[in-house]
């Protein structure tokens, strides 16, 4: 059993943070893993790749956005309760390599993902450069700490309640046009990370994106989190999470995290139909 020590709610409550116990994870885990975790015994298994890692206090932090059933269970655990299965690190870490001027591209809770990948690239030696977006001001994450974690930071809003009024991709572009950029990371969306990809196409600069596929087992045998990467297929937990964004087939992605969405809002209604009648 995995004790949940801190809990935190951002962007309105539809983003939460905990910090969980579990030392034997906090010792191995590297940036760009993640962990299967669940909530109770009938519990849905739900992938999230780490935010962060304490391994003196044997701690890591997770961040996740309440989207459905089971995301809206974790959320109702509250500090001192307990997740029944914590599991992993799971995945290929990020291939950390000093290269010059790397940009990280961060959207929603992406942006968890990214910031242990962004302190890792700035701690051996690159400039980094950060640019984080949301829909808007109040749904931002993680603002200060991507901040400390990169040598310059720009913030997009697509309705320009804060920061750049457009997209990531606008001052990817910018940035693209005057800086010699040796590599960019982009995490968040599956929209955001495949035009983040068509941006830097244009310039031929190397990209790497986190693919949040449907996952089972987290250890290749289900094979539910296959991908397309090249035209070859490829398994987001054991080969992954992060691919060559140039080879990915974005459109396939998106229709498998798409193909449950009409169950997905049954199991919710139903959750929430028992939650109503206590």
């Amino acid at each position: 059993m995995f004790e949940i020590l801190k809990r935190q709610e951002m962007a309105g409550g539809t983003v939460v943070l905990n910090e969980i116990s579990a030392p034997a994870i906090a010792r191995k885990a590297k940036p760009g893993q993640f962990v299967i975790l669940k909530a109770n015994e009938t519990g849905e298994r739900i992938p999230l790749t780490m935010a962060d890692t304490d391994p003196k206090k044997g701690t890591i932090t997770i961040i996740y956005q309440v989207v459905g059933k089971s995301t809206t269970l974790f959320k109702s655990l509250q500090v001192g309760e307990r997740f029944q299965d914590v599991i992993g690190p799971l995945g290929q870490a990020t291939h950390l390599e000093k290269l010059g001027t790397v940009v990280c591209v961060g959207g929603g809770t992406g942006v968890a993902v990214l910031h242990p990948i962004t302190r890792g690239l700035k701690e051996i030696g690159n400039r980094v450069i950060a640019i984080i977006g949301a829909r808007t001001k109040d749904l931002l994450i993680l603002e200060d700490k991507m901040k400390a974690a990169s040598n310059e930071l720009h913030v997009c809003t697509d309705d320009g309640s804060y920061g750049h009024h457009g997209f990531v991709t606008d001052v990817l572009k910018e940035i693209l046009e005057k800086e010699d950029v040796k590599m960019v990371v982009g995490i968040g969306p599956v929209p955001m990370m495949k035009f983040v990809c068509k941006v830097t196409e244009q310039y031929k600069v190397k990209t790497l994106v986190s693919l949040n596929a449907i996952m089972v087992d987290g250890t290749g045998m289900c094979g539910c989190c296959r991908v397309t990467i090249g035209g070859e297929t490829r398994f987001a937990c054991v080969d992954g999470p992060e691919f060559d964004g140039h080879k990915v087939d974005f459109d396939e992605l998106s229709q498998r995290l798409n193909a449950y969405k009409e169950d997905e809002a049954v199991a919710m209604q139903q959750y929430a139909c028992k939650c109503q009648a206590g």
